[in-house]
């Protein structure tokens, strides 16, 4: 896999992330963490579209035409397919798995690419409010499930220990690798991953996970503007559809 592939990784992740925290912009335990849900679903939806906006400078802009009908053809992890159901998911995420991609733009930051140099180096700023967010969350306790299962698919997301983000390391253009990345997150959340077995053979290189399955239809249906043209006026679906 390319580094463009990696960089559409994140960016679908990024987008995911950003509507997930949104959905609990009214729905968490304080009026305090309604905002920060809020604001850090904008920040993240944000970082998405200029991680999209990489793509053509990267040389290579694997985006086909069946991401506009086929969920299963975005690159988001299996955390991000159902909307979350308690606040235990939103911590798990926001502690860990926003920690995560917060590591890989660090990498490409770090890395010998320009355009990665150049355009992500904001969001390091801004990410570090979502990690002192999500970190004090998860020091006030969360159900295991959730915890477990976004280290998991942290360490999926990373990619083999000798797979492309190893190989993508090697040359430069990531300034870590893996097992660096992990070191990261655990480093900074003062807490080790607990012990996970993946098994590589039946990890989906491009979606950067082992599991099936693929985003639900409604929010897919969003993400495509599907649902704004379902409810929009006539005259306005037409102008949409044209």
């Amino acid at each position: 896999m390319s580094l463009s592939d990696l960089v559409l990784s994140l960016a679908d992740n990024k987008q995911m992330l950003g509507l997930r925290y949104a959905e609990w912009a009214t729905r968490a335990p304080s009026l305090e963490a309604d905002i920060a849900a809020a604001a850090m679903g904008l920040d993240d939806l944000g970082h998405s579209r200029v991680l999209y906006g990489c793509l053509e400078p990267l040389g290579h802009d694997p985006r086909g035409a069946e991401r506009e009908s086929d969920a299963k053809s975005l690159c988001n992890l299996a955390y991000f397919d159902e909307p979350w159901t308690e606040w235990s998911q939103f911590v798990a995420a926001n502690a860990i798995l926003d920690t995560a991609f917060t590591a890989m733009i660090e990498a490409c930051v770090g890395g010998s690419v320009e355009v990665l140099q150049h355009r992500l180096r904001k969001m390091l700023m801004e990410e570090r409010y979502h990690f002192l967010h999500g970190r004090s969350w998860l020091r006030s306790g969360i159900d295991s499930g959730p915890r477990d299962r976004a280290w998991r698919e942290a360490i999926e997301w990373f990619g083999p220990p000798d797979g492309d983000v190893a190989m993508l390391h090697r040359e430069g253009r990531l300034s870590m690798g893996p097992q660096d990345l992990l070191a990261r997150i655990e480093g900074r959340l003062e807490t080790k991953a607990p012990p996970v077995a993946v098994d590589w053979k039946m990890w989906d290189p491009a979606r950067r996970r082992v599991s099936p399955g693929a985003i639900d239809a409604h929010t897919f249906g969003m993400l495509r503007g599907l649902e704004e043209k379902k409810y929009a006026p006539p005259a306005a679906a037409k102008h949409t559809a044209a």
